[in-house]
């Protein structure tokens, strides 16, 4: 099938190479025009279009879709059977969604109709939700409100963190994907509709996940340690706080439970009442810092203008004291 493929982040480059490497013709692609992303504002092309130009593929970067006549009459003039996107970063319009002859499909990484939006994986692991997924539906003008053709469920593990879940949502969204395609031919084939899956259907709450702003990146140590640890590993590695005016970013904690620390035979302040308080300096170990529930060990940081360190690395980065006061 002739497919123009909608996409922009890292992310979404699996699927892309899968479908290059298909059978398939990706005829060609649609991402977000190119942004100043750097500190001396030098334009810089989004990582799908990269690919894609590595590809000698037709691209396109419309600086907006709705009513934009001529992007519109463009992509009517390819004869595109199908459109695939996949974190494109804009709601396609109704006379965009009409253009394919088979319809507009999008995977959505979340068991939908859960965190529908622009941020998923981060708000799954921000809430500490035990699974996730891949969902391919097809698309109509609502924001992730569209009939699911197929899905799959994973377990998010304990040690996952945004870049780990999205390496491999990334590869089901791929996979999915091709499956879909698959799927959608057999149906054409037969002249009869894909059997679709209301979302509605399937018992789950709606919620949304919106776009992560600024200050959902600073760690607030008055919170209970499991939502700092959570909050840390879905904003990686930019999770931050600050430290004697620094920016200083959390990339990786532990949480001591008692049993942590009678094992370990930590020693530290136990007269703290106060979250974000030093509680000791370990070698070997880490920094120990108070919150509203347990403790928790920092063992790998950036502090600003430097590279990450971790143990006595970061120690002797830092010069921390005990009694100290971690900013919010």
């Amino acid at each position: 099938m002739r497919i123009i493929f909608w996409g922009t982040p890292e992310y979404s480059i699996k699927s892309l190479d899968i479908f290059i490497k298909s059978k398939h013709e990706v005829i060609a692609v649609v991402s977000q025009p190119d942004k100043k992303r750097s500190r001396g504002n030098k334009l810089i092309s989004s990582p799908v279009k990269s690919f894609a130009e590595q590809e000698s593929i037709k691209i396109y970067t419309p600086e907006k879709i709705k009513d934009n006549i001529y992007f519109i009459n463009e992509l009517k003039s390819l004869s595109c059977d199908l459109f695939i996107v996949i974190a494109y970063g804009k709601i396609l319009p109704k006379e965009i969604l009409e253009i394919p002859k088979f319809g507009c499909w999008n995977a959505h990484a979340s068991l939908l109709p859960r965190w529908r939006g622009a941020a998923p994986i981060q708000w799954s692991l921000i809430n500490g939700d035990e699974f996730t997924g891949v969902g391919i539906m097809k698309m109509n003008e609502g924001l992730d409100t569209g009939d699911l053709l197929l899905e799959e469920k994973i377990e998010i593990d304990n040690n996952d963190n945004l870049n780990t879940l999205s390496e491999k949502l990334s590869i089901l969204s791929a996979k999915l994907f091709l499956n879909a395609t698959f799927l959608l031919e057999e149906n054409i084939n037969k002249n009869t509709n894909p059997k679709l899956t209301k979302q509605t259907t399937l018992g789950r709450q709606i919620t949304y996940a919106r776009m992560i702003e600024k200050s959902d990146y600073r760690v607030v140590w008055s919170n209970e340690a499991f939502k700092i640890s959570q909050k840390i590993k879905g904003l990686y590695p930019r999770a931050n706080t600050t430290f004697r005016g620094k920016n200083l970013k959390i990339i990786k904690i532990k949480i001591l439970s008692s049993d942590d620390i009678k094992n370990e035979k930590y020693h530290f302040m136990s007269n703290y009442s106060k979250p974000g308080v030093i509680l000791a300096v370990i070698q070997n170990k880490g920094i120990i810092i108070s919150t509203k529930t347990d403790p928790i060990i920092l063992l790998e940081a950036k502090l600003e203008g430097k590279n990450i360190c971790s143990t006595n690395k970061l120690i002797q980065q830092l010069k921390p004291k005990v009694g100290e006061y971690i900013s919010d």
